[in-house]
């Protein structure tokens, strides 16, 4: 049985040809030249959004680890229906 052209997966002239893409720096001092180019107007952007991921996950972090009446675990096991009771 022969493959036909569709499931072939050779390349294409249309695919040989294309250039080779500017984001293939390896190096970091390469990537760190890229900055550059973003506009300045998205700088601050970035700072704030940075901030605000920041103390997104640092006010998270803190209510899980100071807040006693957060309830983590069940409680009163006791209490919860086993065999005779509802199921979800």
């Amino acid at each position: 049985m022969y493959a036909t052209r569709a499931l072939r997966m050779a390349p294409t002239m249309r695919m040989m040809r294309l250039p080779k893409e500017d984001q293939s720096a390896h190096t970091i001092s390469q990537r760190l030249r890229k900055l550059k180019q973003i506009p300045a107007e998205l700088i601050p952007l970035g700072v704030v959004v940075a901030f605000a991921v920041f103390a997104a996950g640092y006010s998270t972090t803190r209510k899980f680890w100071v807040d006693k009446n957060l309830r983590l675990a069940r409680q009163n096991r006791k209490a919860d229906p086993t065999e005779d009771g509802e199921h979800h």
